[in-house]
């Protein structure tokens, strides 16, 4: 029996680290998503000349996707058809959040639901795949205000051993629904404005600065 796990995290580059742990500790390419928040326009998908613009949101000089692909990632193939998480990221628009940067099996469902007209199709696959529609919803809005959703398709009996992996450097959810509930939130609207690259550049350094 499989059971899904799935963590908000502030940053994309927490969430490709735990996936890279993930994937070091056994758990299939095709067990994995990632959903990202691209409101700040970071990754580009230009295909121009054959080649897509340069992704170093770690600022280490080398191309995050090709990071990837060197430490096995292989998640893409739902959306972008090819090996590697990073190397088979993909460009997508969800109601209520906006475009986003995805990957994987979860990213596949919201498409899905997207295409057929559903509203909030991450919420839908994110229901569908075992979460209750309050932390759903939650997920949902962490993606829309800027963070990165990571998921994952774990055996039962392991359960404790991948969210330990998967617990570093996320978020808490009840803590980070709360602060939005301060803020005026009452649930995800599937119809809301998407934050702009400004709002999420604010949203991201006052949790920085909370910490």
């Amino acid at each position: 029996m499989t059971v899904t796990i799935s963590r908000l995290y502030d940053s994309y580059e927490h969430a490709s680290r735990a996936v890279k742990d993930l994937e070091a500790a056994g758990l299939a390419h095709t067990n994995i998503s990632l959903v990202s928040s691209n409101a700040d326009n970071w990754y580009s998908g230009d295909t121009r000349k054959g080649k897509r613009n340069k992704v170093d949101r770690d600022a280490d000089g080398v191309d995050d996707r090709a990071e990837g692909a060197g430490a096995g990632a292989g998640i893409g193939a739902a959306i972008g058809g090819t090996a590697g998480l990073l190397a088979g990221l993909g460009i997508m628009a969800i109601p209520g959040i906006g475009p986003v940067v995805a990957a994987g099996w979860l990213a596949a469902t919201a498409v899905g639901a997207v295409t057929g007209g559903a509203a909030g199709g991450i919420i839908g696959a994110l229901t569908q795949a075992g979460h209750s529609k309050e932390d759903a919803e939650i997920y949902a809005e962490g993606v829309r205000r800027g963070g990165t959703l990571l998921s994952a398709r774990v055996p039962d009996m392991e359960r404790a051993r991948y969210e330990a992996i998967l617990d570093q450097g996320a978020v808490n959810i009840r803590t980070r629904a709360e602060a939005y509930r301060e803020s005026g939130w009452r649930g995800f609207d599937p119809n809301a404005r998407p934050y702009d690259a400004d709002q999420v550049r604010a949203e991201r350094e006052m949790y920085i600065d909370r910490r």
